[in-house]
């Protein structure tokens, strides 16, 4: 794992973070779907320390915003996928991704419900709760490998909940599809 590039990550949504606040409003808004908001890179890193991202080989964030979270797990998955229905979110990810020049992550335009979660043993969501219930439905008919929630706002009913942990107070929680319990 490269902490010097997590470094570089970390100081880039920093700077973006602080040119957003500037202009006089938070790293946060509305999107088409639903709502954009910046998880802390500290966290997110640490979390995937605890789940065990390191053998990773396909990772999606489902609703990937500015691709920090994206970003950060291509230092431990072997392949880094972000999908995002937001166009100027997706560009933020594109253009920090080809800055630091970072290879095995890539970026969508587009609703996460046309993906196809089964090819990705790690899924990630920080998601609003109107998404909630359409959201864990297509985890269950899809979801073949974990699933990292950040936050405690959606808490599927029908997963199991293989694990949580708390950092720096943020809930984290890590879920498996109940009827792919014995493959995993």
């Amino acid at each position: 794992m490269d902490i010097a590039l997590y470094q570089k990550i970390k100081k880039e949504y920093d700077d973006f973070y602080k040119s957003i606040m500037r202009g006089g409003k938070l790293p946060m808004r509305e999107t088409s779907q639903g709502f954009w908001g910046a998880a802390v890179a500290d966290e997110v890193f640490e979390a995937f320390k605890k789940a065990g991202l390191k053998n990773c080989k396909n990772f999606l964030d489902i609703g990937s915003g500015d691709g920090k979270i994206v970003l950060i797990a291509s230092l431990f998955a072997k392949n880094s996928f972000g999908i995002e229905i937001d166009e100027s979110l997706v560009n933020k990810s594109i253009e920090i991704k080809e800055k630091l020049a970072i290879k095995n992550a890539g970026f969508s335009k587009g609703d996460f419900y046309e993906e196809d979660f089964s090819k990705y043993d790690f899924l990630f969501c920080n998601p609003d709760s109107p998404i909630e219930r359409m959201l864990e439905k297509k985890l269950l008919k899809e979801m073949k490998g974990r699933l990292i929630v950040y936050g405690s706002q959606f808490i599927p009913k029908k997963l199991f909940r293989e694990s949580e942990f708390k950092i720096s107070g943020t809930d984290i929680f890590v879920f498996i599809n109940c009827n792919d319990k014995k493959e995993l």
